[in-house]
């Protein structure tokens, strides 16, 4: 989020400057190209803009120029060039945002010739003109950067001008690509901030007129203008929840304020109140309201438009019902870290309002430990920016990493539900003055005027603290309710690491959301990594950009723990393939101006213990084993699909012998883990049922609400008419965009005009007869029916056990098939 450049109020009077044809910028604001293009704007009919590149304070300056023009009916034509990343994604999302298809958009689109031309044409009644001459569409070329331009009309020299404007209509007719949706995704998508950028910024940046001085107004930036776009797309196309995964830095705060900002009633749910406190305030400046209340432990607001409530004091049944709140009391709510979204208080909340839309915002696309979050959003996905993307674009600090091999012995330790005890972890660094000599020689190698250390416990926060001061870094302990010698409040301790009287803060799971200090230089990770979540949020605490930092030293202690070979995949957000050997000299997939430096030791260390990687069916197994230690009981289907950790699932999923999705009774029959009344259904009918869930072809999803609708919520149907295979199918594909699984080609449009008719005769056509060819006789004709199932099955189907696993089975396929059909999008 930023300010305007520019403000209507603070712009010259049209009647303050003269004509001139002669534009050379500098300290004389009458000779800006931009006052004189903004006059010609609101008298042609029609205008063609031709540069090499746009930036997003260019298009700013001269956005509703083009929406008044577009609104008096006129026609807008502009082709731009992508060499060299120098056109801004931002700049193109602006356009289109607030334009659409009315501005025809395009790129020039020939690789074997330069693009350089800076042309501005206006068609008027009588004539045309042309400005042509250095500048392209940023602030500082259209106002006081030393450009010259010069214009000449269709009566003064119009052979010239005859020449000039067939050369555009060549170009843009013959040699450009439109700019729609998906081209600027893509460009977006693989957009690095150029080495330009930084000097385009700062004379943007050093605009000293008057009347151009910059005043508070907030609007959206960057990737925030993006994520914008793409959600307003997603809405437009029948979603009503969406997804925004933005690295720490981008403000999702931001994003979620101005989406919602046309919403009379919103709702905004985080489970820290100082991540309630700010973005209240975001909210507050962004609306450009006060009408905001609390609800938590100790403000029950109800009556403000926009409500900032505890998922802690909402998610309760004493107020999660009509005396505090209708169904339909918020029109918009936002989920904000919702990696947490699966808890029992956040489940409550997202299944007790009927928002007209949700929005989940996370900094992390896999929740603490699993997929679900995406199930809350109907897997609709519109922006994602990850880490990598968000340095690429210069939008947040790049990172040194420094992975430093620690002696001290973890082989003892055994992780439980794949963490270690904190206990155990702080007996093992109670003391340690030979780790304690290591992490300060380090800390002094690397320098660091502010740092952040993330410990394991409030006795090991508090023995780093009281070491780094006994050895003159001045340091404080933080964690909830401290009282310890060397513990301090979180807000003071903050305001002491920017003041600079305390440099180095200590803490336990206290900075890893909702805590923002760019001009920490440093981190250092005190403890095993166990998370790519976890890692991730405290790695982005120190990537917010900073004048008095070029990058983000990250130090890395390292010993013999599980998992410590995975971080090298952390930082590049790429997943380890099966069976892939880590090259420590490929460097391909780091972010910009980003460095990777592993100690031998570990390199050796991390050899060692892909040697030692299980076989497949031992890894699966052991995963069932954590994964039944975690949630305390005996896993189903979804709870492995939602714990699951990537690289396991995936092995899994490449591996049919060893896929226990695939059968999944068998297996736990092999670990002596069903129960009586599955042990029954195994041996009848039942059994070979519920397989042909597991494995019949989801290629197409179209089976799916066909499965739905025999299922009938637990009270299992024998047979089902056309009446009600088309309620399940409607209800299934109006559910998110799950309409465009119909057809990869339809538009929304063509689904809503889908007649009753049409959608039977489908059904019919595709899941229908495929179930009958292909169900092993388990789906039967039936007269006056559009489908039934075997009669041997009446038996079984009011069975516990035979209705635990149908669900499961329906909610785990549904569920894989979104996961890869999100996958699939994402690497397009």
């Amino acid at each position: 989020m930023g300010q305007a450049e520019y403000s209507e109020n603070r712009r010259l009077a049209p009647a303050e400057i003269r004509p001139t044809d002669v534009m050379t910028g500098d300290r004389d604001y009458r000779r800006y190209l931009y006052f004189q293009l903004a006059k010609s704007m609101r008298e042609a009919s029609r205008m063609d803009i031709i540069v090499s590149f746009l930036m997003e304070s260019g298009v700013r300056l001269i956005l509703k120029d083009l929406k008044n023009a577009l609104l008096r009916g006129a026609q807008i034509r502009i082709l731009t060039g992508n060499y060299l990343g120098i056109t801004q994604p931002s700049a193109l999302y602006l356009i289109r945002h607030e334009c659409g298809d009315q501005v025809d958009l395009r790129f020039y689109n020939d690789k074997d010739r330069s693009f350089h031309p800076k042309a501005y044409i206006f068609h008027h009644k009588n004539h045309d003109e042309i400005y042509i001459g250095s500048s392209n569409i940023s602030r500082s070329a259209l106002t006081s950067g030393i450009e010259w331009n010069y214009r000449f009309s269709s009566v003064t020299d119009p052979s010239n001008y005859q020449a000039f404007y067939k050369t555009f209509e060549d170009l843009f007719e013959r040699h450009s690509v439109r700019v729609d949706d998906a081209v600027l995704k893509d460009y977006s998508k693989h957009w690095h901030r150029p080495a330009a950028a930084k000097d385009l910024d700062r004379y943007d940046r050093s605009e000293e007129d008057e009347r151009f001085r910059v005043i508070p107004l907030y609007e959206p930036r960057g990737a925030q203008i993006e994520a914008l776009c793409a959600l307003e797309n997603a809405r437009t196309e029948g979603a009503a929840k969406a997804l925004v995964t933005a690295a720490t830095g981008i403000g999702k705060t931001a994003i979620a304020a101005f989406d919602s900002k046309a919403y009379e009633s919103v709702l905004f749910v985080a489970h820290r109140e100082e991540i309630l406190r700010q973005a209240a305030q975001t909210f507050a400046n962004i609306r450009e309201s006060e009408e905001i209340g609390f609800f938590d432990g100790k403000e029950k607001n109800v009556d403000m438009p926009v409500i900032f409530a505890s998922v802690a004091t909402l998610g309760n049944p004493k107020y999660l019902n009509e005396k505090y709140f209708r169904r339909d009391s918020f029109r918009y709510l936002i989920i904000d870290e919702i990696h947490h979204g699966v808890t029992e208080q956040y489940r409550r909340v997202t299944e007790y309002f009927q928002p007209e839309f949700l929005l989940g915002l996370t900094a992390t696309p896999e929740r603490m430990d699993g997929r679900s979050i995406y199930e809350l959003c109907d897997y609709n996905v519109p922006y994602e920016i990850p880490l990598r993307e968000a340095i690429n674009k210069g939008m947040l600090s790049p990172f040194h990493y420094y992975g430093i091999y620690d002696e001290t012995d973890y082989s003892h330790l055994r992780p439980v539900g794949g963490h270690y005890k904190e206990q155990e972890l702080t007996g093992t660094y109670a003391e340690n003055r030979v780790r304690n000599d290591l992490i300060y020689r380090y800390y002094c190698k690397y320098g660091s005027k502010r740092a952040l250390g993330f410990c394991c416990s409030r006795e090991h926060a508090e023995q780093m603290a009281k070491d780094f001061s006994g050895r003159g870094i001045p340091s404080v302990a933080v964690y909830s309710n401290a009282k310890g010698e060397f513990s301090e409040a979180r807000d003071k301790a903050i305001r002491k690491l920017k003041k600079g009287t305390v440099r180095v803060i200590f803490s336990v799971d206290m900075f890893n959301e909702g805590v923002d200090i760019p001009s920490v230089d440093m981190v250092m990770f005190l403890r095993p990594t166990e998370s790519p979540v976890v890692f991730l949020q405290q790695l982005g605490r120190g990537l917010r950009k900073d004048r008095e930092k070029e990058y983000l030293n990250v130090l890395d202690f390292i010993g013999n723990y599980e998992k410590a070979g995975r971080v090298r995949y952390y930082l590049t957000g790429r997943e380890r393939l099966p069976g892939e050997v880590y090259d420590p000299a490929d460097k391909s997939d780091l972010p910009d101006d980003c460095i990777v430096d592993f100690d031998m030791r570990l390199i050796d260390l991390f050899r060692e213990m892909d040697k030692k990687q299980e076989r497949v069916k031992d890894r699966i197994a052991g995963e069932y084993v954590r994964i039944r230690e975690r949630i305390g009981r005996r896993p189903m289907r979804m709870d492995l699909f939602t714990h699951m950790e990537e690289d396991v699932y995936r092995l899994a999923m490449e591996h049919s012998r060893e896929n226990i999705f695939k059968n999944y009774l068998e297996f736990l029959g092999n670990t002596g883990d069903l129960t009586e009344g599955e042990q029954a259904l195994v041996r009848g009918i039942g059994r070979e049922f519920l397989h042909l869930l597991e494995t019949t072809n989801l290629s197409r999803v179209y089976k799916m609400p066909v499965l739905t609708a025999f299922y009938n919520d637990g009270n299992i149907r024998m047979e089902v008419t056309k009446e009600e295979l088309l309620a399940s199918w409607k209800q299934f594909f109006n559910t998110g965009k799950n309409w465009k699984d119909l057809n990869p080609k339809l538009r929304y449009e063509e689904f809503l005009a889908i007649t009753d008719r049409a959608h039977v005769n489908n059904i019919m056509k595709n899941p229908v007869h495929f179930l009958q060819e292909s169900g092993k006789g388990f789906f039967v004709s039936k007269e006056g029916k559009a489908l039934a199932l075997r009669k041997e099955l009446e038996a079984v189907i009011r069975e516990e056990a035979f209705v635990r696993h149908f669900e499961d089975i329906i909610r785990y396929r549904t569920m894989d098939y979104y996961k890869r059909r999100y996958r699939a999008e994402t690497e397009d």
